[in-house]
């Protein structure tokens, strides 16, 4: 155990016979640990969407592909404008992904961000978020799509780090993080959010895309004051 303080705030009234949607900015890879600090024995069972990529991680990736986590290819915007056949394919396996989970009690986390959150990212989007990135609204779109009513809520979880600085896994393992703030917000869901064709219906799309979009600056705006305690 390492001596790391974990400040978990908010709704706390959880099962382990349902399942929810978790959706959480992403800054650092302690925030998978803060997810485990905050939900383990509480919640159903953990499947996280990661990126493709991390399969080739020594030990981690073996682990992530044996526990049947959704690995997700992110294709450049580049890429799809010479292959416009690739898009879609990340919603697609999402789809596949969660009709597996349709069967059983779960916990889906969606680090709606797609990546780690830096102020290099935030310059090259032009994120209008002071702390975030933009979101993708498709991933979440899709998990609501297929677990629909079998999902008992929205958890909506923000994390936040001393001084707003994320830390690398090592300060977790060495005892150098004092302090993680994880605030936990529980949203009913409205059965309109799943009630459209996503991918066909452009007017389903922008509802489910401001809705995200509430979620975010809502969320930058608790990082902000969240950031102030230090």
């Amino acid at each position: 155990m390492t001596p790391t303080r974990w400040d978990i705030r908010g709704d706390q009234n959880l099962r382990s016979d349902t399942s929810y949607l978790v959706v959480c900015n992403h800054q650092s890879w302690v925030d998978i640990a803060a997810l485990v600090q905050t939900f383990n024995r509480k919640t159903p069972y953990f499947k996280f969407f990661l990126k493709k990529e991390l399969i080739w991680v020594p030990f981690l990736g073996l682990a992530f592909w044996a526990l049947d986590y959704p690995f997700m290819k992110r294709y450049s915007k580049e890429l799809l404008e010479k292959r416009p056949e690739l898009k879609g394919k990340d919603l697609e396996i999402t789809k596949a992904a969660c009709e597996k989970f349709a069967d059983m009690p779960v916990t889906v986390v969606n680090f709606l961000e797609g990546t780690r959150c830096t102020p290099e990212k935030q310059a090259r989007q032009q994120s209008p978020y002071k702390h975030l990135l933009r979101p993708k609204a498709g991933g979440v779109a899709f998990v609501m799509a297929a677990l629909g009513d079998d999902l008992d809520a929205l958890l909506d979880v923000t994390i936040a780090y001393p001084e707003g600085k994320p830390p690398g896994f090592w300060a977790l393992l060495s005892g150098q993080l004092e302090r993680v703030i994880i605030d936990v917000r529980t949203h009913n869901l409205d059965p309109a959010l799943w009630a459209g064709d996503y991918q066909e219906d452009a007017a389903f799309r922008a509802g489910v895309q401001r809705w995200v979009s509430d979620l975010w600056e809502q969320k930058d705006a608790r990082i902000e004051r969240l950031q102030k305690e230090w």
